[in-house]
């Protein structure tokens, strides 16, 4: 059996996933790759690349919710749950696949998936089986870029990286997707601060600083306009302390390093799969190749 290598493309709802998978399996057209595309959000309705394999064939959400009577987030859960229970339904379309595809497989963006339900690991040892379908497998997590202008938004999206990471267990890549979003917002240099999160990057947030302004002196709210009890929580001194906190203990893992993706930048999309290929050993296991006729370079005519 030959190898097969694969991503698992996973993130919060709106972190680009699709956008993301769309502007890879362009890039591989055009570097004469081959991609298999896999859809597994149940409630997806659109692609920029029509999906090889869809899971809508298997299961829609639309059904789940109308045949178990459940919202969501609960359908979500029950379509995954029927294909894990009908998993030869993946076996036969990827089986015959040959080392020359990258399989990709575009995740949904519903959180619980990727921090306390153990439908995913399961899904993914399944994929990796030696002996059955074998394949590679990659992480790719995507967690959007204008999370830094609120550092705190951006420690708890790094705490569910980290957590789907561990859950995992497979080699992981984490992405700070939409960096053209960013573009003038913030320094290239204070950028570079996010790549590696440190607890350091809360002590001088303009968000934090505005918060205890708004507190006053004494802590005292203003008492000149009401203060609603999400906002009373989010500029509290207990809400900072669980900031510091979940920051520290990210900081002392040390296990979460983020690459930049701007999806206009051909260059920064090719930068990314170059780091799923290393990871994944792609290349290793490529045989050499003839190259095509126009790719030969004639002799300079004197």
């Amino acid at each position: 059996m030959s190898s097969k290598f694969g991503m698992m493309v996973m993130g919060p709802a709106g972190a680009g996933k699709s956008t993301f998978c769309a502007a890879l399996i362009t890039h591989l057209q055009l570097n004469r790759r081959s991609a298999f595309y896999v859809n597994l959000d149940p409630a997806a309705e659109s692609f920029e690349h029509t999906p090889d394999l869809d899971i809508k064939e298997l299961i829609s959400l639309h059904d789940a919710m109308e045949e178990a009577g459940l919202g969501p987030n609960g359908g979500l859960i029950y379509c995954f749950e029927f294909l894990m229970e009908n998993l030869d339904w993946l076996t036969e379309a990827l089986d015959s696949l040959t080392e020359e595809y990258l399989i990709i497989f575009d995740m949904p963006g519903q959180i619980e998936l990727y921090t306390h339900i153990p439908i995913l690991p399961t899904l993914m040892r399944f994929l990796s089986q030696p002996g059955a379908l074998d394949i590679r497998m990659a992480a790719v997590y995507l967690l959007e870029a204008t999370f830094v202008v609120d550092r705190a938004k951006f420690f708890a999206g790094t705490l569910s990286a980290m957590s789907a990471m561990l859950m995992l267990e497979v080699p992981h890549i984490n992405v700070l997707s939409k960096m053209d979003l960013v573009k003038g917002q913030v320094k290239k240099k204070d950028m570079k601060r996010f790549l590696t999160p440190d607890v350091a990057l809360l002590e001088d947030d303009p968000l934090e600083r505005t918060r205890r302004i708004a507190e006053g002196p004494a802590g005292e709210d203003d008492e000149s306009r009401p203060v609603d009890d999400k906002e009373q929580v989010m500029k509290g001194a207990s809400f900072r302390r669980l900031n510091r906190a979940v920051a520290g203990l990210i900081e002392s893992f040390s296990m979460i390093n983020y690459l930049r993706l701007d999806v206009t930048d051909e260059d920064s999309v090719g930068a990314i799969l170059s780091y799923v290929d290393d990871c994944i050993q792609y290349h290793e296991a490529q045989d050499p190749k003839e190259p095509h006729d126009d790719e030969v370079e004639e002799p300079d005519q004197e």
